[in-house]
């Protein structure tokens, strides 16, 4: 017989992963273009029952900045943001991560988005997330082909932030600063350790036994369903029609 299809979407899995890894934070911000993070810091203020802030960069209802990136910055420099989001066209196990591209600079083979302030908000806020659905050997890399933000820093660097945790679509990993190295933390249903270790182009740490990722709980995937995509939708029309098939306000 076949396998019964889970209860939750792909998208709502990964959303309730990056939740979790916000619990605690006091203010939580969310780049552009960005719908799951923006999503999981939605519901982590739902969960948190208002305690936890979120900074959503480009929606008008959840971000209170009105100078864009000048103002996340001055925020992130004061200690004010306890967690981001970052990722790369490629992040490699020491969590460097490439934003420019591929080839000989600057005449690129392949041209990425641009590094903008990941540098910067990588070394102050100290909950770096990175995120990043694709999971191939394309993306983890053993040695990312250009620095646009370093995982770790020289002793005597002063660096209250960086990596925290690496979520994808196969799994979830820890990333322990002082050994410079990630270790899986859980395995997504429906992938396995092998799974993982064909996609993953660096080395990395394991534990004798690997748990599954926990899925998300019926409360959350109604506050999912509900109240947080009619939220998303204001900023993700499209995401929040696509996967929960809600329509952004008139």
């Amino acid at each position: 017989m076949p396998a019964e299809a889970p209860a939750w979407r792909r998208e709502e899995l990964l959303i309730a992963v990056l939740a979790r890894l916000l619990d605690g934070v006091d203010h939580v911000a969310v780049g552009a273009s960005s719908p799951i993070p923006g999503a999981a810091a939605l519901l982590a203020r739902a969960l948190s029952k208002g305690d936890t802030r979120v900074s959503v960069l480009g929606s008008r209802r959840h971000n209170p900045f009105t100078e864009g990136g000048r103002e996340l910055f001055d925020c992130a420099a004061q200690g004010r943001i306890g967690a981001f989001f970052l990722g790369g066209g490629e992040i490699d196990g020491q969590a460097n991560i490439n934003l420019v591209g591929m080839g000989d600079y600057p005449r690129l083979d392949v041209r990425f988005p641009g590094s903008f302030g990941s540098a910067y908000l990588y070394m102050l806020i100290p909950r770096v997330i990175l995120f990043r659905e694709e999971h191939t050997r394309r993306v983890m890399v053993p040695r990312v082909n250009f620095i646009s933000a370093p995982g770790t820093s020289e002793p005597g660097i002063h660096r209250p932030g960086g990596p925290y945790a690496l979520v994808t679509n196969l799994a979830k990993f820890d990333f322990d600063r002082a050994r410079r190295r990630f270790s899986l933390a859980t395995v997504h249903p429906g992938h396995t350790e092998a799974d993982v270790a064909a996609a993953t182009g660096f080395e990395y740490d394991r534990p004798a036994a690997v748990p599954a990722t926990e899925p998300p709980p019926p409360e959350w995937l109604e506050l999912l369903r509900g109240r947080i995509a009619g939220e998303l939708a204001e900023t993700y029309p499209k995401f929040a029609k696509a996967v929960f098939g809600v329509e952004a306000a008139a």
